[in-house]
């Protein structure tokens, strides 16, 4: 049977039959590479801006980096709450219930909203996150003015993030990679202007990193609900039927997925930026050495997300079609393919660690320390993919709070507080540095990714 009022385009990787949703590895493939050529695309902003901002000097860098992990912590958590949005639509579509994803789009618009007038106060009130971070005055001064401008991106992410979460939920998220590709051309020519002072503009510095992406998320976000407002196939979601105010109800549901997947987020990235802390004690080669081994991790991990967000939604769309074999099906393919993929790229990384090494520092003492520790981030992304898959999938299934425990437990217990142990104590061994976090770090994930899929397993079980 074919689900209600729904025409399918050319280049529409949308499930149009409610009763056969694709769970193969073709289906997870087409929904999989445009997130990961999105995600490729905002990742190149962040190199843009640093690459940029170190061609001024160390003091803008430093600016950028300390204002861009500011930002990163309030946005990431923000941006949890809201991915609520993709399973509960990808349900919606699963069961051809069209109407209900444009009501639930529009309430998900007031979260945003909600989510950021508090973003934005923490953007314009940074003192809290200055204090950890402890940099000089004339550094603090730079970041606040990167913030200035960075936090007028916020209400623009997090609007565009709920057209993520719809357009990804209903299985068509080429809009969303082609709307980042659009960012990475706007950023880069207003980071010219703006850092530069091209055309007139005052030259901003670091700053001017900040305030080219509030400009930039504001034309994306803006374009990108032009584009859902007028392209057909969107039409019969009916988002833009009528104003709804809030809706406590359906807030409510929206929030009980959101805040725990919002947690796990923040639980994941305070137990990376905590450790990138802790190493700045042991130096300014190890501090170097952590930095690439940092830059390599996130470089790799765009895989499993986009591999994870995919499963997720097809898991999403059969449950919803009341096909709860076809979902835990798609759950196993995703696992499967993006844990055999990340084996094979570990792999690749572990025999080549002294050439990678090589591509990022030209220090040999820095080389020295990040040659081996590459060895170690060959394991870690194996296990790191088999635990963001497997959450993902868990999301699918509507199901984030047992998850978010475990990550409380294994993130900070095992990894942080066990890397503390092993890189600055002697309290178990004697001090191992910055290897001595890695090592706990991938404990600590191999823990949450047996955790999380001992959970899918029961969960998918139960749900037939």
């Amino acid at each position: 049977m074919s689900a209600p009022n729904r025409q399918v385009g050319a280049g529409d990787t949308a499930i149009a039959a409610v009763s056969a949703i694709p769970s193969g590895p073709h289906a997870l493939l087409q929904l999989a590479w445009p997130v990961l050529i999105g995600q490729a695309a905002v990742m190149a902003s962040g190199v843009i801006d640093t690459v940029m901002a170190g061609h001024l000097s160390a003091l803008d860098l430093a600016a950028v980096g300390i204002g861009a992990s500011i930002y990163a912590t309030i946005f990431v958590t923000g941006m949890g709450i809201l991915l609520a949005l993709t399973p509960v639509v990808s349900h919606h579509y699963g069961a051809g219930r069209h109407t209900e994803i444009g009501a639930d789009v529009r309430q998900c618009l007031w979260l945003a909203l909600a989510l950021s007038i508090g973003a934005f106060w923490l953007m314009l009130n940074p003192d809290i996150f200055l204090a950890l971070a402890k940099p000089a005055p004339e550094v603090a001064e730079r970041v606040r003015a990167y913030l200035d401008g960075a936090s007028f991106a916020v209400p623009a992410l997090f609007a565009f993030r709920v057209f993520f979460g719809f357009t990804t939920g209903i299985g068509r998220p080429r809009p969303v990679m082609l709307f980042n590709l659009l960012g990475v051309v706007i950023k880069l020519g207003l980071n010219f202007v703006f850092m530069y002072g091209l055309w007139g503009f005052p030259a901003m510095g670091g700053a001017g990193a900040g305030w080219s992406s509030g400009v930039m998320m504001c034309i994306v976000a803006a374009c990108a609900w032009w584009w859902c407002r007028h392209d057909p196939e969107y039409a019969p979601y009916g988002v833009f039927e009528r104003f709804d105010p809030p809706n406590w109800p359906a807030l409510k549901e929206l929030l009980k997925l959101g805040l725990p997947v919002g947690a796990t987020f923040l639980i994941d990235v305070t137990a990376f930026t905590f450790m990138a802390l802790f190493v700045a004690r042991l130096g300014v080669q190890a501090s170097a050495a952590h930095q690439v081994a940092v830059s390599v991790t996130v470089f790799l991990f765009m895989i499993p997300i986009a591999v994870g967000q995919a499963s997720a939604v097809l898991v999403g769309q059969a449950l919803g079609a009341g096909e709860p074999a076809n979902a835990r099906q798609a759950g196993v393919h995703g696992l499967l393919f993006g844990v055999g993929l990340s084996t094979v790229i570990g792999m690749l990384l572990t025999l080549n660690t002294e050439r990678v090494a090589a591509w990022y520092s030209s220090d040999s003492g820095v080389q020295a320390i990040v040659a081996p520790l590459l060895v170690l981030i060959g394991f870690y992304h194996v296990v790191d993919a088999l635990q963001n898959i497997a959450v993902q999938i868990l999301r699918g299934y509507k199901r984030a709070t047992v998850p978010m425990v475990i990550y409380a437990g294994s993130l900070w217990g095992v990894g942080l507080a066990g890397g503390y142990s092993l890189a600055l104590t002697d309290w178990l061994v004697p001090a191992m540095g910055v290897t001595g976090f890695w090592l706990a770090s991938a404990a600590g994930l191999t823990t949450a990714g047996l955790g999380v899929l001992i959970y899918f397993a029961r969960v998918s079980q139960s749900a037939k």
